[in-house]
């Protein structure tokens, strides 16, 4: 944040007292709207420790998971997640997450952003087959 590296946001990722992964807000300087701190430290864990699942790990993070960090968190089973600030903290300083949180759980018609269904043969052929599929890796 301080050399123009991103918003004032960073986690670590720890196992048995170890940093194992370590992220901070890189939106701006990567022009990545999803790397966000959380992203990055759980990004880095993994490729640390050659493995998509954190299970046995922990998340420190200096705000409170907006809800696409919220998402990765469950994603990696990270056993339990630390926090500073809170979600009206980060709205207070112009990081309005708490917009969306507010979004899920409307019906889709009710949501800002447009959405629609569209389903076809072929998607839900896809899903047969990964259901089929006798060598896939369960995530």
């Amino acid at each position: 944040m301080r050399i123009h590296g991103g918003g004032p946001f960073g986690a670590v990722v720890v196992m048995n007292g170890q940093a194992v992964g370590r992220g901070c807000n890189q939106v701006t300087p990567t022009l990545d709207p999803t790397a966000h701190a959380e992203i990055t430290a759980i990004r880095d864990a993994c490729r640390a420790l050659q493995r998509f699942d954190l299970r046995g790990c922990i998340l420190y993070t200096s705000c409170e998971p907006c809800p696409m960090c919220l998402s990765a968190i469950y994603w990696a089973r990270l056993d339990r997640v630390y926090f500073a600030s809170t979600r009206k903290d980060a709205a207070g300083i112009g990081f309005d997450d708490d917009f969306i949180y507010q979004q899920i759980p409307l019906d889709l018609a009710a949501r800002s952003l447009p959405m629609q269904q569209f389903p076809t043969p072929a998607a839900a052929d896809l899903f047969s087959e990964w259901t089929a599929k006798p060598d896939k890796i369960p995530y």
